[in-house]
Order: C-alpha cells, then structure tokens, then sequence
C-alpha cells in the first residue's frame, strides 16, 4: 500500500456554492482540489451522504464531490414545482463544476441523478469526461417503457402517488415510515445497510424538508399516464435527440423492482461507447448493499477510460 492510500481521508461537508442562477448548493468533498473531478450526484430519497465510500475511496487521488442537488437536505429547496425541471437541475451542475474551478468532470449518479445526468451527458457533452449511470434508466427508454410497457407502468405507479399534493406530509408520518420503505420496499430484505447511525443522519435531512425531493416527480413528463394527462408516447420526441457522445458505464442492479433490467434492451442504440455490468442479486440500493463492489468498478472504467498525460515538452 502507498503512502497516499495509508493517508485517511477526510470527508468535509458544510460547503457552499452560490450560482449565478440564484441556487446555493450545500456539497461535500473529498481529496485534493486541482486533481481530477469526480461529481457524484444522489438520487431521491438519499443526499450526498449516499456517497460516503465513494468520497472516501476515490478522495485518495482525485477531487471528489457530493453536492445535495436543489430540494434537498442543505441545498436551497425552492418551493414552485417549476424550478425542478431538469434543464434547471443541470443547469446547477454545469455551473457548480465551474465554480470548482473545472471545465468537466467525471460524472457518477444514481436514481434522479442519473436521470439528470443522462440530460446532462447529452445536452453538455463537453462538461463529461466519462458518465457512469448506477440504476437510472437513459430517459428516452423510459418514456417509451412507461407507454408501452404494462409492467413498468406498474412499477412506477408509486411516482403518480408521490405527484399528488400532500405526498411530503405523508412520507413524515410516523417518523418517515413510508420514506424508510422505500428502502426496505425496494431493497432487498430489511436493508442491512440502513442501520441506527445511517437511520438518523437520513432523518435529519428528510426533517428538513421533503417537498423538493418529490418535486423532482411532480415536474418530470416521464410517469405512467394517468387520466386526462397526455401518455408519455405522445410526447414526440425525436429518438436522435438522445443520443450520448462520452464513454458510459452502466451498472444495473438487477433485482430492482422499480426499474427492471429490461430497460437496458436498446440502450446500445443512445450511447456508442457503452459498458454494461449486471449485479443480478443487487437492489435499487446497490451503492449501499455493495460499496467495495461499486467502488471497485468505477476505479476500473475510470482507469481505462483516464486521459494519457500530456508528453512534458522539456524533456529531449
């Protein structure tokens, strides 16, 4: 082992980032600022603590941050359900990668943010040096799953529920039980990982607000029809319009019951440089019932995929 890996790895949180579009996010980070980025961007209902060993791994010879995306634990939650369209979530992480001082960032996101960072990938190519999707589905997949697909649309019928005005109040009740069960609902077994310390710093952040988090549901096109709404089909959207120009790595835990395996069938078509890996007994929740695992498999695709130093011209 290296002096380097020897070294602990301090993980400091309690840092700001004020945008220039109005959004101050809340981030934690991890390593040398100057190396190279790692953005790693947490899904619903989770915060940048779901990235824990992640920052801890990779902290060690890269600059690896976790912000709280907009609506959630410390971050600015803005109320308006209009301010969680996706062009605004990307829109925070294109300019927090400035405020960093980075022109483009390895980008590792999960469940919301992975669907963010699917837009991100394909609207901003020139801010991702690679993209690595841990169960998000690419989003053009899923629309046409979500209207044709009559087991995902089953699936995803908790996403109409968590529309509704009032879901927020009744994911507090009885000190966050429904919230919890989506861990335990989605996960597999009683979820290990969920223990009493991970249990309170998850209800700290949801006690401070969960209105942002179902937001993200709330604005997003993609959910199962319901009626007088329009079906996903009839959203007209041009296929070509999704397609993702960087390296891109998939992981996909295959026993999640919210987002099947299935929606990897086609994926080949959006992305040219695609790397799949299956976990088929991994849930929803495989960065917490795994971390080595995810840990190890990201060093990997990063390695490969790390830029060649550039020749320094003052040797002979």
């Amino acid at each position: 082992m290296s002096a380097e890996q020897q070294v602990e790895v301090v993980v400091r949180s309690g840092q700001y980032a004020a945008l220039s579009n109005g959004t101050r996010l809340h981030y934690a980070s991890a390593g040398q600022q100057g190396r190279t980025l790692i953005l790693f961007v947490h899904g619903f209902p989770e915060f940048w603590g779901e990235w824990s060993a992640q920052l801890a791994e990779f902290g060690r010879d890269y600059f690896a941050v976790a912000p709280d995306l907009r609506g959630f634990n410390l971050s600015d939650m803005p109320f308006e359900v209009s301010a969680y369209k996706a062009k605004h979530i990307v829109d925070d992480l294109r300019l927090l990668i400035g405020h960093l001082g980075y022109e483009k960032a390895i980008i590792v996101a999960h469940d919301w943010g992975g669907a963010v960072c699917w837009n991100l990938a394909i609207a901003l190519p020139q801010l991702v040096q690679q993209l690595i999707i841990i169960n998000a589905p690419h989003p053009y997949l899923f629309m046409q799953a979500l209207a044709r697909d009559t087991s995902q649309i089953s699936a995803s019928a908790y996403m109409n529920w968590l529309r509704e005005e009032g879901s927020e109040q009744a994911l507090a009740k009885d000190e966050f039980a429904l919230v919890e069960g989506f861990f335990k609902g989605m996960g597999q077994g009683e979820a290990a990982w969920f223990d009493a310390p991970t249990r309170a710093l998850y209800h700290a952040c949801w006690a401070r607000g969960l209105r942002g988090g179902v937001n993200y549901y709330r604005a997003s096109p993609l959910h199962p029809p319901a009626d007088a709404e329009r079906s996903p089909a009839q959203l007209n959207l041009s296929a070509d319009d999704f397609k993702v120009k960087v390296p891109t790595r998939v992981i996909w835990g295959g026993a999640d019951k919210a987002l099947p395996k299935s929606l990897l069938t086609g994926l080949e078509d959006f992305v040219a440089d695609l790397e799949i890996v299956r976990i088929a007994e991994g849930s929803h929740w495989i960065i917490h019932e795994q971390p080595a695992r995810i840990n190890a498999l990201l060093r990997g695709f990063i390695e490969v995929h790390k830029p060649l130093a550039k020749p320094d011209s003052s040797l002979p």
